[in-house]
Protein backbone atom coordinates (compact mmCIF):
# COMPACT_ATOMS: atom_id res chain seq x y z
CA UNK A 1 0.00 0.00 0.00
CA UNK A 2 2.76 2.48 0.91
CA UNK A 3 3.93 1.99 -2.45
CA UNK A 4 1.05 2.95 -4.62
CA UNK A 5 0.35 5.99 -2.03
CA UNK A 6 4.09 7.10 -2.59
CA UNK A 7 3.58 6.12 -6.74
CA UNK A 8 0.54 8.77 -6.45
CA UNK A 9 2.41 11.17 -5.66
CA UNK A 10 5.44 11.31 -7.04
CA UNK A 11 2.76 10.93 -10.66
CA UNK A 12 1.62 14.51 -9.42
CA UNK A 13 4.83 16.09 -8.68
CA UNK A 14 6.60 14.91 -12.16
CA UNK A 15 3.73 16.54 -13.98
CA UNK A 16 3.61 19.63 -12.33
CA UNK A 17 7.61 19.94 -12.49
CA UNK A 18 7.08 20.06 -16.48
CA UNK A 19 8.38 16.92 -17.35
CA UNK A 20 7.40 14.56 -20.29
CA UNK A 21 5.94 11.92 -17.94
CA UNK A 22 2.45 11.49 -19.44
CA UNK A 23 0.25 11.43 -15.48
CA UNK A 24 -1.51 8.49 -16.93
CA UNK A 25 1.61 6.59 -16.19
CA UNK A 26 0.49 6.47 -13.09
CA UNK A 27 -2.59 5.21 -10.54
CA UNK A 28 -3.56 6.11 -6.95
CA UNK A 29 -4.00 2.58 -6.46
CA UNK A 30 -5.67 1.14 -3.62
CA UNK A 31 -7.16 3.27 -1.32
CA UNK A 32 -7.53 1.34 1.61
CA UNK A 33 -4.44 3.05 3.15
CA UNK A 34 -4.86 6.86 3.66
CA UNK A 35 -2.33 9.55 2.16
CA UNK A 36 -0.68 10.75 5.28
CA UNK A 37 -0.20 15.05 5.49
CA UNK A 38 1.40 17.30 7.73
CA UNK A 39 0.25 21.20 7.83
CA UNK A 40 2.66 23.87 8.72
CA UNK A 41 1.32 27.49 9.12
CA UNK A 42 -2.49 27.50 10.71
CA UNK A 43 -2.99 30.58 9.69
CA UNK A 44 -6.49 32.02 7.20
CA UNK A 45 -5.32 29.93 4.37
CA UNK A 46 -4.16 26.60 5.99
CA UNK A 47 -6.80 26.08 8.07
CA UNK A 48 -9.38 27.01 5.58
CA UNK A 49 -8.36 25.92 1.37
CA UNK A 50 -5.64 23.45 2.38
CA UNK A 51 -7.15 22.30 5.70
CA UNK A 52 -10.46 21.75 6.35
CA UNK A 53 -11.49 21.82 2.49
CA UNK A 54 -9.50 18.73 1.70
CA UNK A 55 -11.02 17.16 5.06
CA UNK A 56 -14.13 17.64 4.56
CA UNK A 57 -13.72 16.90 0.57
CA UNK A 58 -11.22 14.13 0.49
CA UNK A 59 -11.46 11.61 4.02
CA UNK A 60 -11.64 8.85 2.66
CA UNK A 61 -8.36 9.21 0.24
CA UNK A 62 -6.09 11.06 3.18
CA UNK A 63 -5.66 11.98 6.51
CA UNK A 64 -3.96 14.68 8.53
CA UNK A 65 -1.17 13.50 10.63
CA UNK A 66 -0.03 16.60 12.23
CA UNK A 67 -0.27 20.03 12.69
CA UNK A 68 2.71 22.45 13.20
CA UNK A 69 2.74 26.46 14.60
CA UNK A 70 4.95 28.55 16.58
CA UNK A 71 1.39 29.50 18.37
CA UNK A 72 -0.28 27.22 20.59
CA UNK A 73 -3.61 29.26 20.50
CA UNK A 74 -3.98 29.02 16.66
CA UNK A 75 -3.01 25.36 16.87
CA UNK A 76 -5.88 24.70 18.95
CA UNK A 77 -8.02 26.49 17.08
CA UNK A 78 -6.96 24.58 13.74
CA UNK A 79 -8.09 21.25 14.86
CA UNK A 80 -11.58 22.26 16.15
CA UNK A 81 -12.06 24.46 12.80
CA UNK A 82 -10.50 21.58 10.34
CA UNK A 83 -12.41 18.92 12.25
CA UNK A 84 -8.87 16.78 12.97
CA UNK A 85 -7.46 14.60 15.93
CA UNK A 86 -3.83 14.28 14.93
CA UNK A 87 -1.34 15.63 17.39
CA UNK A 88 0.29 19.65 17.43
CA UNK A 89 3.83 20.22 17.24
CA UNK A 90 5.24 23.60 17.59
CA UNK A 91 8.94 22.26 15.96
CA UNK A 92 9.24 20.81 12.71
CA UNK A 93 11.69 18.56 12.86
CA UNK A 94 9.88 16.42 15.39
CA UNK A 95 6.70 16.44 13.60
CA UNK A 96 8.27 15.01 10.55
CA UNK A 97 10.23 12.18 12.66
CA UNK A 98 7.10 11.21 14.92
CA UNK A 99 4.53 11.43 11.73
CA UNK A 100 6.71 10.30 8.91
CA UNK A 101 4.19 11.67 6.75
CA UNK A 102 3.96 11.58 2.85
CA UNK A 103 3.41 15.20 1.89
CA UNK A 104 4.17 18.34 3.57
CA UNK A 105 1.54 21.55 2.86
CA UNK A 106 3.49 24.40 3.46
CA UNK A 107 1.61 27.46 4.53
CA UNK A 108 3.59 29.74 6.79
CA UNK A 109 4.69 33.06 6.34
CA UNK A 110 6.43 33.70 2.69
CA UNK A 111 9.57 34.25 4.19
CA UNK A 112 9.83 30.86 5.61
CA UNK A 113 8.73 28.94 2.71
CA UNK A 114 11.96 27.61 2.13
CA UNK A 115 12.78 26.51 5.35
CA UNK A 116 10.12 23.95 5.24
CA UNK A 117 10.74 23.07 2.11
CA UNK A 118 13.87 22.26 2.03
CA UNK A 119 13.70 20.54 5.33
CA UNK A 120 10.27 18.44 4.02
CA UNK A 121 12.04 17.56 0.55
CA UNK A 122 15.54 16.68 2.16
CA UNK A 123 13.17 14.58 4.93
CA UNK A 124 12.11 12.66 2.02
CA UNK A 125 8.82 13.81 2.05
CA UNK A 126 6.99 15.20 -1.30
CA UNK A 127 6.01 18.99 -0.50
CA UNK A 128 2.70 21.14 -1.39
CA UNK A 129 3.17 25.23 -0.99
CA UNK A 130 1.12 27.87 -1.16
CA UNK A 131 2.51 30.65 -3.69
CA UNK A 132 5.02 32.04 -3.66
CA UNK A 133 7.33 29.71 -3.36
CA UNK A 134 9.75 31.77 -1.45
CA UNK A 135 10.74 35.55 -1.73
CA UNK A 136 14.10 36.03 -3.01
CA UNK A 137 16.89 34.57 -5.53
CA UNK A 138 18.74 33.19 -2.84
CA UNK A 139 16.02 31.14 -0.71
CA UNK A 140 14.66 30.84 -4.26
CA UNK A 141 18.29 28.70 -5.21
CA UNK A 142 18.39 26.69 -2.06
CA UNK A 143 14.97 25.11 -2.49
CA UNK A 144 16.15 24.21 -6.58
CA UNK A 145 19.51 22.58 -4.53
CA UNK A 146 17.24 20.28 -2.07
CA UNK A 147 14.64 19.18 -4.99
CA UNK A 148 17.36 17.90 -6.98
CA UNK A 149 19.33 16.05 -4.10
CA UNK A 150 16.91 14.76 -2.57
CA UNK A 151 14.77 13.17 -5.59
CA UNK A 152 11.50 14.14 -4.04
CA UNK A 153 9.11 16.67 -5.90
CA UNK A 154 7.33 19.89 -5.28
CA UNK A 155 3.87 21.46 -6.46
CA UNK A 156 2.90 25.16 -6.01
CA UNK A 157 -0.44 25.82 -5.44
CA UNK A 158 -1.66 27.70 -8.50
CA UNK A 159 -5.43 28.15 -8.50
CA UNK A 160 -6.12 30.74 -10.84
CA UNK A 161 -4.37 28.76 -13.95
CA UNK A 162 -7.39 26.05 -13.03
CA UNK A 163 -10.23 28.59 -13.37
CA UNK A 164 -12.30 28.24 -16.32
CA UNK A 165 -12.53 31.58 -17.76
CA UNK A 166 -8.67 31.78 -17.92
CA UNK A 167 -8.38 28.27 -19.12
CA UNK A 168 -10.49 29.63 -22.41
CA UNK A 169 -8.14 32.45 -22.60
CA UNK A 170 -4.95 29.60 -22.57
CA UNK A 171 -7.11 27.54 -25.22
CA UNK A 172 -7.31 30.07 -27.49
CA UNK A 173 -4.10 31.45 -27.42
CA UNK A 174 -3.19 27.89 -27.78
CA UNK A 175 -5.02 27.38 -31.19
CA UNK A 176 -3.59 30.74 -32.39
CA UNK A 177 -6.97 33.03 -32.81
CA UNK A 178 -4.75 35.42 -33.10
CA UNK A 179 -1.50 34.12 -34.18
CA UNK A 180 1.75 34.37 -32.76
CA UNK A 181 1.36 36.11 -29.42
CA UNK A 182 3.64 39.40 -30.22
CA UNK A 183 2.93 41.95 -26.88
CA UNK A 184 0.62 41.84 -23.81
CA UNK A 185 -0.91 44.17 -21.14
CA UNK A 186 -1.80 43.28 -17.85
CA UNK A 187 -3.32 45.33 -15.63
CA UNK A 188 -4.81 43.97 -11.98
CA UNK A 189 -6.65 46.45 -9.83
CA UNK A 190 -6.84 45.53 -6.16
CA UNK A 191 -9.71 47.46 -4.06
CA UNK A 192 -9.66 49.57 -0.70
CA UNK A 193 -10.78 46.55 0.94
CA UNK A 194 -8.65 43.51 -0.72
CA UNK A 195 -5.88 46.09 -1.11
CA UNK A 196 -5.53 47.64 2.19
CA UNK A 197 -5.92 44.49 3.77
CA UNK A 198 -2.12 43.26 2.61
CA UNK A 199 -0.59 46.63 4.63
CA UNK A 200 -2.68 45.37 7.67
CA UNK A 201 -1.14 42.15 7.97
CA UNK A 202 2.78 40.85 7.97
CA UNK A 203 2.42 41.27 3.94
CA UNK A 204 3.32 45.01 4.90
CA UNK A 205 7.19 44.16 5.21
CA UNK A 206 9.39 43.34 2.79
CA UNK A 207 11.62 40.96 4.72
CA UNK A 208 8.36 38.77 5.52
CA UNK A 209 6.15 39.16 2.06
CA UNK A 210 8.97 40.26 -0.60
CA UNK A 211 6.48 43.29 -1.62
CA UNK A 212 3.59 42.42 -3.13
CA UNK A 213 5.54 42.09 -6.54
CA UNK A 214 6.15 38.64 -5.10
CA UNK A 215 2.75 37.78 -2.91
CA UNK A 216 0.43 39.07 -5.01
CA UNK A 217 1.87 39.31 -8.53
CA UNK A 218 3.34 36.20 -8.22
CA UNK A 219 -0.35 35.05 -9.06
CA UNK A 220 -0.37 37.24 -12.08
CA UNK A 221 3.28 35.98 -13.73
CA UNK A 222 2.58 32.68 -13.71
CA UNK A 223 -0.80 32.93 -15.43
CA UNK A 224 1.52 35.39 -17.84
CA UNK A 225 3.88 32.60 -18.45
CA UNK A 226 1.65 29.92 -18.92
CA UNK A 227 -0.85 31.76 -21.02
CA UNK A 228 2.05 33.12 -23.38
CA UNK A 229 4.00 29.55 -23.10
CA UNK A 230 7.52 30.89 -22.66
CA UNK A 231 9.53 32.46 -19.79
CA UNK A 232 11.01 35.62 -18.64
CA UNK A 233 14.21 36.74 -19.20
CA UNK A 234 14.72 40.43 -18.80
CA UNK A 235 12.47 42.75 -16.56
CA UNK A 236 12.44 46.78 -15.68
CA UNK A 237 10.24 48.19 -13.37
CA UNK A 238 9.05 51.56 -10.95
CA UNK A 239 7.51 51.39 -8.16
CA UNK A 240 6.80 53.26 -4.81
CA UNK A 241 4.87 54.05 -1.66
CA UNK A 242 2.44 56.59 -2.08
CA UNK A 243 -1.09 55.86 -0.26
CA UNK A 244 -0.61 53.47 2.55
CA UNK A 245 2.42 53.72 5.59
CA UNK A 246 4.01 56.95 6.43
CA UNK A 247 2.05 58.63 3.59
CA UNK A 248 -1.01 58.34 5.79
CA UNK A 249 -2.86 61.17 7.22
CA UNK A 250 -2.29 59.95 10.45
CA UNK A 251 -1.58 56.18 12.38
CA UNK A 252 -3.00 54.35 15.71
CA UNK A 253 -1.75 51.19 16.92
CA UNK A 254 -4.62 49.45 14.99
CA UNK A 255 -7.65 49.53 14.34
CA UNK A 256 -9.47 48.42 17.53
CA UNK A 257 -7.41 50.91 19.83
CA UNK A 258 -7.25 53.84 17.25
CA UNK A 259 -8.14 57.46 18.00
CA UNK A 260 -9.07 58.37 14.52
CA UNK A 261 -11.67 55.44 13.77
CA UNK A 262 -14.09 57.93 13.10
CA UNK A 263 -11.92 60.21 10.27
CA UNK A 264 -9.95 57.20 8.93
CA UNK A 265 -11.97 55.69 5.85
CA UNK A 266 -9.92 52.15 5.85
CA UNK A 267 -10.99 51.86 9.67
CA UNK A 268 -11.66 47.89 9.86
CA UNK A 269 -13.98 46.46 12.85
CA UNK A 270 -12.31 42.63 13.47
CA UNK A 271 -14.31 42.56 16.27
CA UNK A 272 -17.37 41.91 14.14
CA UNK A 273 -15.26 38.66 12.14
CA UNK A 274 -15.77 35.66 14.44
CA UNK A 275 -13.43 34.16 12.75
CA UNK A 276 -10.56 36.56 12.69
CA UNK A 277 -10.97 37.07 16.45
CA UNK A 278 -10.98 33.20 16.80
CA UNK A 279 -7.81 32.33 15.10
CA UNK A 280 -6.34 35.94 15.51
CA UNK A 281 -6.89 38.26 18.15
CA UNK A 282 -8.00 35.50 20.65
CA UNK A 283 -4.25 34.39 19.86
CA UNK A 284 -2.25 37.60 20.01
CA UNK A 285 -0.80 36.89 23.64
CA UNK A 286 1.53 33.85 22.36
CA UNK A 287 3.17 35.53 19.37
CA UNK A 288 2.13 39.12 19.04
CA UNK A 289 1.24 39.39 15.83
CA UNK A 290 -2.03 41.69 15.05
CA UNK A 291 -4.14 41.52 12.51
CA UNK A 292 -5.41 44.89 12.80
CA UNK A 293 -2.28 46.80 12.22
CA UNK A 294 -2.86 50.42 11.08
CA UNK A 295 -2.32 50.80 7.79
CA UNK A 296 -0.26 53.82 7.87
CA UNK A 297 2.37 52.51 10.26
CA UNK A 298 5.95 54.04 9.57
CA UNK A 299 7.53 50.57 9.35
CA UNK A 300 5.61 49.51 6.33
CA UNK A 301 8.34 48.73 3.30
CA UNK A 302 6.26 47.93 0.68
CA UNK A 303 5.27 49.32 -2.63
CA UNK A 304 1.45 49.97 -3.18
CA UNK A 305 2.21 51.31 -6.72
CA UNK A 306 3.71 48.94 -9.19
CA UNK A 307 4.39 49.22 -12.80
CA UNK A 308 6.42 46.29 -15.37
CA UNK A 309 7.64 45.80 -18.16
CA UNK A 310 8.96 41.89 -19.19
CA UNK A 311 10.21 40.97 -22.09
CA UNK A 312 10.11 36.67 -22.73
CA UNK A 313 12.72 34.52 -24.33
CA UNK A 314 10.65 34.44 -27.85
CA UNK A 315 10.17 37.66 -27.79
CA UNK A 316 6.97 38.61 -26.44
CA UNK A 317 6.96 42.11 -24.57
CA UNK A 318 4.50 42.81 -21.76
CA UNK A 319 3.50 45.58 -20.09
CA UNK A 320 1.91 45.06 -16.49
CA UNK A 321 0.68 47.08 -13.26
CA UNK A 322 -0.86 46.88 -9.63
CA UNK A 323 -2.63 48.95 -8.17
CA UNK A 324 -3.71 48.60 -4.45
CA UNK A 325 -6.21 51.39 -3.51
CA UNK A 326 -8.62 50.48 -6.56
CA UNK A 327 -12.02 51.94 -6.03
CA UNK A 328 -12.93 48.53 -7.68
CA UNK A 329 -11.43 44.42 -7.44
CA UNK A 330 -10.65 43.82 -11.08
CA UNK A 331 -8.48 42.91 -14.06
CA UNK A 332 -7.64 43.65 -17.62
CA UNK A 333 -5.40 41.99 -20.43
CA UNK A 334 -5.25 41.98 -23.76
CA UNK A 335 -3.00 39.81 -26.21
CA UNK A 336 -1.82 41.45 -29.64
CA UNK A 337 -1.07 38.91 -31.97
CA UNK A 338 0.18 38.58 -35.33
CA UNK A 339 -3.63 37.63 -37.06
CA UNK A 340 -5.15 39.70 -34.63
CA UNK A 341 -6.17 41.03 -30.59
CA UNK A 342 -7.86 39.04 -27.87
CA UNK A 343 -9.44 40.74 -24.80
CA UNK A 344 -10.29 40.02 -21.28
CA UNK A 345 -11.60 41.38 -18.76
CA UNK A 346 -13.65 40.40 -14.80
CA UNK A 347 -15.23 42.47 -13.08
CA UNK A 348 -14.90 45.82 -14.43
CA UNK A 349 -18.13 47.69 -13.19
CA UNK A 350 -18.32 50.44 -16.31
CA UNK A 351 -19.45 47.18 -18.35
CA UNK A 352 -21.14 45.05 -15.96
CA UNK A 353 -25.00 46.04 -15.92
CA UNK A 354 -25.10 44.69 -12.23
CA UNK A 355 -23.81 46.17 -9.04
CA UNK A 356 -20.56 44.80 -6.99
CA UNK A 357 -20.70 44.92 -3.56
CA UNK A 358 -16.99 46.08 -3.17
CA UNK A 359 -16.19 44.80 0.51
CA UNK A 360 -17.43 41.49 -0.15
CA UNK A 361 -15.36 40.75 -3.81
CA UNK A 362 -12.95 38.99 -2.09
CA UNK A 363 -14.60 37.13 0.65
CA UNK A 364 -17.07 35.90 -2.25
CA UNK A 365 -13.64 34.47 -4.33
CA UNK A 366 -12.51 32.58 -1.12
CA UNK A 367 -16.33 30.91 -0.86
CA UNK A 368 -16.07 27.18 -1.73
CA UNK A 369 -19.72 27.40 -2.21
CA UNK A 370 -21.00 29.00 -5.99
CA UNK A 371 -24.38 31.29 -5.15
CA UNK A 372 -24.20 31.94 -9.03
CA UNK A 373 -26.65 30.15 -12.09
CA UNK A 374 -26.31 30.80 -15.45
CA UNK A 375 -23.83 33.43 -15.41
CA UNK A 376 -21.18 34.26 -18.31
CA UNK A 377 -18.31 36.37 -19.06
CA UNK A 378 -17.09 37.36 -22.53
CA UNK A 379 -13.41 37.18 -23.74
CA UNK A 380 -13.07 38.75 -27.38
CA UNK A 381 -11.36 37.37 -30.03
CA UNK A 382 -11.07 40.96 -32.83
CA UNK A 383 -8.92 38.93 -35.95
CA UNK A 384 -7.26 41.44 -38.62
CA UNK A 385 -9.52 42.47 -41.21
CA UNK A 386 -12.64 40.87 -39.53
CA UNK A 387 -15.36 41.64 -37.39
CA UNK A 388 -14.77 41.03 -33.49
CA UNK A 389 -16.10 37.60 -31.97
CA UNK A 390 -17.57 37.42 -28.71
CA UNK A 391 -16.76 34.36 -26.69
CA UNK A 392 -19.20 33.56 -23.52
CA UNK A 393 -17.29 31.49 -20.61
CA UNK A 394 -19.44 30.06 -18.17
CA UNK A 395 -18.35 31.70 -14.82
CA UNK A 396 -18.46 31.71 -11.36
CA UNK A 397 -17.01 33.75 -8.47
CA UNK A 398 -16.54 31.39 -6.06
CA UNK A 399 -13.33 29.84 -5.18
CA UNK A 400 -11.09 31.78 -7.39
CA UNK A 401 -13.81 31.41 -10.30
CA UNK A 402 -14.21 27.62 -9.94
CA UNK A 403 -9.80 27.15 -9.97
CA UNK A 404 -9.97 25.83 -6.30
CA UNK A 405 -12.20 22.52 -6.77
CA UNK A 406 -10.43 21.70 -10.12
CA UNK A 407 -6.67 22.73 -8.65
CA UNK A 408 -7.45 19.89 -5.60
CA UNK A 409 -9.80 17.48 -7.60
CA UNK A 410 -6.67 17.07 -9.83
CA UNK A 411 -4.44 16.53 -7.21
CA UNK A 412 -6.23 14.69 -4.41
CA UNK A 413 -8.85 12.98 -7.09
CA UNK A 414 -8.41 12.42 -10.30
CA UNK A 415 -4.24 12.64 -11.07
CA UNK A 416 -4.57 10.35 -13.80
CA UNK A 417 -6.79 12.65 -15.90
CA UNK A 418 -5.30 14.24 -19.00
CA UNK A 419 -5.07 17.91 -18.78
CA UNK A 420 -4.62 19.11 -22.19
CA UNK A 421 -3.90 22.72 -20.72
CA UNK A 422 -1.03 21.86 -18.38
CA UNK A 423 -2.39 23.80 -15.22
CA UNK A 424 -0.64 21.74 -13.21
CA UNK A 425 2.54 23.67 -11.23
CA UNK A 426 5.71 22.37 -10.34
CA UNK A 427 9.29 24.15 -9.11
CA UNK A 428 10.21 25.37 -12.47
CA UNK A 429 6.39 27.25 -12.36
CA UNK A 430 7.16 28.52 -8.81
CA UNK A 431 10.65 29.85 -9.52
CA UNK A 432 9.89 31.80 -12.77
CA UNK A 433 6.70 33.33 -11.31
CA UNK A 434 8.69 34.73 -8.35
CA UNK A 435 11.74 35.65 -10.49
CA UNK A 436 9.88 38.47 -12.57
CA UNK A 437 8.46 39.85 -8.96
CA UNK A 438 12.27 39.46 -7.48
CA UNK A 439 13.96 41.38 -10.28
CA UNK A 440 11.14 43.93 -10.60
CA UNK A 441 12.26 45.02 -7.25
CA UNK A 442 15.97 44.84 -8.03
CA UNK A 443 14.76 46.89 -10.77
CA UNK A 444 12.86 49.73 -9.03
CA UNK A 445 15.98 50.07 -6.53
CA UNK A 446 18.85 49.64 -9.07
CA UNK A 447 17.10 51.79 -11.81
CA UNK A 448 18.36 49.02 -14.59
CA UNK A 449 16.99 46.08 -16.16
CA UNK A 450 17.58 42.49 -14.58
CA UNK A 451 17.97 39.98 -16.48
CA UNK A 452 16.52 36.69 -14.98
CA UNK A 453 19.27 34.19 -15.63
CA UNK A 454 21.26 36.23 -13.50
CA UNK A 455 19.30 35.68 -10.39
CA UNK A 456 19.37 31.60 -10.35
CA UNK A 457 21.27 28.81 -12.38
CA UNK A 458 18.05 28.23 -14.42
CA UNK A 459 18.22 29.64 -18.08
CA UNK A 460 14.93 30.88 -19.04
CA UNK A 461 13.25 28.94 -21.80
CA UNK A 462 12.04 29.94 -25.30
CA UNK A 463 8.96 27.53 -24.61
CA UNK A 464 7.84 25.96 -21.48
CA UNK A 465 7.80 22.48 -21.36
Amino acid sequence: MKKSRRKFLTSISLLAASTAMPISAFSFGSKKEKLKIVLVGTGIRGTSFWGQRLVKQYSDILEFVGLCDINPGRLEYAKKYMGVSCPTFADFNTMLEETKPDLVIVTTKDSTHHEFIVKGLDFGCDVLTEKPLTIDEYKCQEIIDAERRSNKNLIVGFNYRWSPYNTKIKELLANNAIGKITSVDFHWYLNTYHGASYFRRWHGLREAGGTLWVHKASHHFDLLNWWIDSEPSEVFAYGSLEKYGESGPFRGNSCRNCNFKNKCDFHWDITKDKRSMDLYVNNEKYDGYIRDNCLFRNEINIYDKMSAQVKYKNEVVVNYSLTTYSPFEGWRVAFNGTEGRLEARLDIPYEKAEDINQSEMHANEMDQTSKEADKYEPIFVHKLWKEYEEIKVPFTRAGHGGGDVALHDKIFKNPKATDLYGRSAGIRDGVMSILIGIAARKSIESGDPIKIAELTELEPREKRL
